[in-house]
């Protein structure tokens, strides 16, 4: 109910209940021959942020540069470069915001990427959203591939119809993300290789603690057929520390720590969902109460998450936290 709405009530918030609140409070606790001037100041305040950031607070697209260096990498991928690309929510960029696919689309081409991943959320709600931009994403290219796994969005949670219409309504936007070229990985793997050396290419469903989020998402049937102890590899498949480098993509952040790190020896996760809040405050957002890794880098030992603050986002809204790419370069440590 809440995403079907989101847009309605973050405008009614925004431009109505925040100012009104905002003023009340000025005319309420400051002396009456300045709280009425500072509540209306305040008020027109925030409904300016508001609208700048449904407009041009909005459209900025920034590239991110981040290294990940690790024992476990094979030489042969010694600055080897990823882009990963995170909740588009693309019914957000149609109209005459469509130009923004486009320029989404130009910036990862122009990062000369070694692999392109997305990390979930390609939707709204419906997956006949998906149609109209498919092309946009076809343009994308790079020499190993294109891969993608799905976020809560691209499931038929928030979608008002019975369970049969919602498995058909799932699979459609299953088979929409392979037309547009991505080698969508459900609980699966790939193997990338350079020469004689080899990267795991992991792909979960989604896996999230939030009580309607989709847990669909399974560690074990992610690497099912892959060698991945270390007593039973010999000498020559030892690599670094003794294991094979996983990069793992799963949308939700939560899973890493609850089912990634302790199911696992993924060297490097990939995550989205949060969009960093959308708005920062020197460089803090309130979506930190509710995930304890919500952007950038983060580090548990030598293992790491990357959290994508998104390339879009369902409400079209972003206040100094712009959407973004994040280019990957791999280094043998």
């Amino acid at each position: 109910m809440i995403a079907r709405f989101a847009i309605t009530f973050f405008l009614v918030v925004g431009f109505l209940l925040l100012p009104a609140i905002v003023y009340a409070l000025c005319r309420w606790l400051m002396p009456k021959r300045y709280g009425r001037k500072i509540g209306i100041a305040l008020a027109a305040v925030i409904i300016f942020l508001v609208f700048y950031g449904m407009t041009a607070g909005f459209r900025p697209l920034v590239v991110r540069q981040i290294e990940f260096a690790s024992a476990d990498l094979p030489a042969a991928f010694d600055g080897y470069r990823i882009v990963q690309f995170s909740d588009v929510h693309v019914a957000t960029m149609s109209g005459s915001r469509q130009d923004m696919l486009q320029q989404l689309i130009d910036s990862i081409n122009g990062q000369a990427p070694d692999m392109i991943v997305f990390t979930g959320d390609m939707q709204n709600i419906q997956p006949e959203e998906l149609i109209p931009p498919m092309l946009f994403f076809r343009q994308l290219h790079a020499s190993d591939g294109v891969y993608a796994v799905l976020g809560n969005h691209d499931y038929a949670v928030y979608q008002k119809c019975g369970d049969a219409e919602k498995v058909r309504n799932c699979q459609l936007t299953k088979d929409v993300i392979r037309k547009m070229g991505f080698d969508l990985l459900l609980n699966e793997h790939r193997i990338v290789y350079r020469d004689s050396d080899s990267i795991i290419v992991a792909g979960m469903e989604n896996w999230g603690l939030a009580e309607r989020a989709p847990k669909y998402g399974d560690v074990a049937k992610t690497l099912t057929g892959l060698n991945l102890s270390s007593q039973s590899l010999t000498d020559s498949e030892k690599v670094g520390g003794g294991f094979p480098f996983i990069l793992m993509l799963q949308h939700d952040p939560t899973c890493w720590r609850e089912k990634i790190l302790p199911e696992c020896n993924a060297q490097l996760t990939l995550s989205g969902h949060t969009h960093g809040g959308q708005f920062s405050i020197f460089g803090w957002s309130p979506v930190a109460f509710s995930y304890r890794e919500w952007q950038g880098m983060s580090y548990e030992g030598t293992r790491a998450i990357n959290v994508s603050t998104g390339a879009g986002s369902l409400i079209p809204f972003r206040l100094n936290q712009p959407r973004e790419i994040v280019v990957i370069t791999l280094r043998k440590k």
